[in-house]
């Protein structure tokens, strides 16, 4: 009895492993198919490599080096700036896309004196529900933004931060702060009031003021020598479709590299 139940189980296992190959061998030619047409083993290495990447040690910050809690404790706050600033702009990002169901960006009076861009902005002030809540929601998480990028960049010079080897983020900083003022700027205009046109004008000015090229890019940029619609129709692509785009792609990549090079206390 003892024998046939031993010669049971090991045809029961013999039945198994062959069961096993078969899904083995089924994967592999799957894979294989899958292989030669869209490089499924190239993109696993990848994760693989990820993987391993993301759940590596961060190096040691100077602070955890050389145990110096107790004597940088006042910087701290001030570290929190990069990520009070991205979260403004996400904060600005998702109020900003909600607005645009609503904003019409068209410089073309109706009744003579108001623009259609303008008097879409009064509809979401007035009309809409929680519409002045969501653009002054929007308004003051650009304007935290800015203040929170500008402090953020102080703080990285002041502590020594931008030296080697994170020069590369540092000039990558600039440009951010760059293009948040390009951000804050295209977004003024957008009302098309008084405030907006002579803000134009101002940068329509600075453009012609510009060696050699100057013609060429206020008619680039502003589309002529002085707002006019056309003026504000590039604002609106600049602002919604350009910016956001590089914008996200540039923080995502700073941010990568500060995971990278860890973060630097003061020097």
């Amino acid at each position: 009895m003892s024998l046939e139940r031993k010669d049971e189980h090991d045809h029961k296992g013999w039945m198994e492993t062959r069961d096993l190959s078969k899904v083995e061998s089924v994967y592999l030619m799957t894979l294989m198919y899958l292989d030669k047409r869209l490089r499924i083993v190239d993109y696993l290495e990848l994760l693989e490599d990820l993987y391993y990447k993301v759940n590596m040690q961060m190096p040691k910050s100077h602070t955890e080096q050389y145990g110096l809690d107790n004597k940088f404790w006042y910087w701290y706050p001030l570290y929190a700036l990069g990520s009070f600033s991205t979260l403004a702009y996400v904060v600005a990002a998702v109020s900003g896309a909600l607005l645009g169901f609503y904003y019409a960006p068209a410089a073309t009076s109706t009744n003579g004196q108001a623009t259609i861009a303008y008097n879409s902005i009064t509809f979401i002030m007035t009309d809409l529900n929680f519409g002045f809540m969501l653009r002054s929601l929007h308004r003051w998480s650009a304007q935290v933004m800015v203040a929170a990028v500008f402090l953020h960049m102080l703080r990285v010079y002041f502590t020594g931060a931008y030296k080697e080897p994170r020069e590369l983020n540092w000039l990558l900083g600039i440009v951010l702060i760059s293009l948040t003022m390009v951000f804050g700027y295209t977004g003024y205009l957008l009302p098309w009031d008084q405030l907006a046109f002579w803000a134009g004008q101002i940068g329509v000015e600075m453009s012609l003021s510009i060696p050699l090229v100057g013609e060429w890019v206020a008619q680039l940029i502003f589309g002529g020598f002085t707002p006019n619609p056309a003026t504000l129709q590039r604002m609106y692509i600049l602002h919604v479709f350009f910016l956001p785009f590089i914008v996200t792609a540039l923080i995502a990549i700073h941010i990568g590299i500060v995971w990278m090079q860890g973060i630097a206390e003061p020097h």
